[in-house]
């Protein structure tokens, strides 16, 4: 049990290239050889996904029902981790970008453009930053995601709104305006988070659940509240 579970922590430490990286808790032989299997199915599931994208600079672990389209505007680093029902579209004037070991949870979404007539600008989500389960990320104006993002299921974020100024044209004809998102290094924003057009989250700051994110804040922030505002410093 200790030798298949060290291999199991040396697989995810090399793979991770993440020297410090330990099981905080022993496994049994099942568990461990349950993960290390389907590790390897996902690894190869993830080699057929390589031959769509642009560049790709590792592994590449696939679950099962992923979609990735336009994947030839798609960069990403080693160790990146597409679980079930992931769907992806590309499209965009910068496609997508993924660091190393970046996770997208399961039934998620990533979209970099709405409608074809007005191409969407793209993501970009850095190093270590996870999406969580069943999350949306529109990247029409822009969204930039930094390293060491966590974020909880069911995140949503939003970079373009509609134009609805005018009384005599439909909102549908009136067009969008895009400000973009970005969410700096090391923030952790909580389930069911929405973040809109136009928010600057900063370095380290942690976005309570169910917040509505509609500005931007300063580093170590802490925020709640619909819309979110900071309650405390970190």
């Amino acid at each position: 049990m200790k030798t298949l579970g060290s291999l199991l922590e040396w697989t995810i430490r090399s793979l991770k290239n993440d020297p410090a990286y330990a099981l905080k808790t022993e496994l049994t032989t099942r568990q461990s050889l349950y993960v290390l299997v389907y590790r390897m199915i996902q690894a190869i599931r993830g080699l057929m996904v390589r031959l769509k994208l642009r560049t790709s600079d590792g592994l590449i672990f696939c679950g099962r029902r992923v979609i990735v389209e336009h994947g030839y505007q798609i960069r990403c680093g080693a160790g990146l981790i597409l679980e079930d029902g992931v769907h992806i579209n590309a499209l965009s004037k910068e496609g997508i970008t993924f660091g190393r070991n970046v996770t997208i949870g399961k039934d998620s979404i990533l979209a970099s453009t709405g409608v074809v007539a007005n191409l969407g600008v793209g993501i970009i989500i850095g190093d270590y930053s996870a999406v969580g389960a069943q999350s949306f990320i529109g990247g029409q104006g822009g969204v930039t995601i930094g390293n060491d993002v966590i974020m909880g299921p069911g995140v949503r974020i939003f970079s373009e709104n509609h134009v609805y100024s005018s009384h005599d044209r439909k909102i549908r004809q009136q067009g969008e305006s895009r400000q973009g998102v970005c969410i700096e290094d090391d923030c952790w924003i909580g389930a069911n988070v929405i973040v809109v057009d136009g928010a600057r989250i900063g370095r380290g700051s942690v976005v309570a659940a169910g917040s509505v994110v509609t500005k931007g804040c300063p580093p170590g922030s802490v925020l709640a509240g619909v819309p979110a505002r900071v309650i405390k410093r970190r």
